[in-house]
């Protein structure tokens, strides 16, 4: 059993799975970053300086009476939220990896695409005196050296 999961996780596939799975975290982790630290700053700055971290409603007020200041006071308190703020946030940085994989996605079909229409434009010919296979470009057959014009 344990020479069949070997097999299994050396796979080329397994291998190549684990790896996009790492990077995939590590570019999540970018692109949180990007989102929290770079792009929503300046928006809440535009919106009237509005951190979008903290928005929250709060349903039932913990121990500790609000008004809550963050939402970090409000947990403190124990008080019950619906976090709108992280929540947008997290669609925010959804949209960011999903139009950064669109355009990875995209660019990885238009390589695919260039590579097959290279492999499909022939390289070689059928000489029409003895049907051997020639160089497209030949001028006369290797095999029977007939001249070979304008095929």
């Amino acid at each position: 059993m344990f020479k069949e999961f070997k097999e299994f996780a050396m796979r080329g596939n397994v291998i190549d799975m684990a790896v996009g799975i790492i990077i995939g975290a590590a570019f999540g982790t970018i692109v949180t970053s990007l989102v929290s630290d770079v792009i929503m700053p300046p928006i809440g700055l535009l919106l009237g300086k509005v951190d979008f971290s903290n928005l929250f409603v709060v349903l039932k007020e913990g121990p500790a009476a609000g008004p809550y200041a963050s939402l970090a006071d409000a947990k403190k308190a124990g008080a019950v939220t619906v976090n709108y703020g992280l929540f947008l946030n997290t669609v925010i940085s959804f949209l960011i990896v999903a139009f950064a994989v669109f355009f990875l996605v995209r660019n990885v079909n238009k390589l695919i695409k260039q590579q097959e229409s290279h492999a499909a434009a022939p390289t070689t010919k059928e000489c029409p005196f003895c049907l051997s296979m020639v160089p497209i470009k030949a001028i006369r057959c290797a095999y029977c050296t007939s001249e070979l014009k304008g095929q």
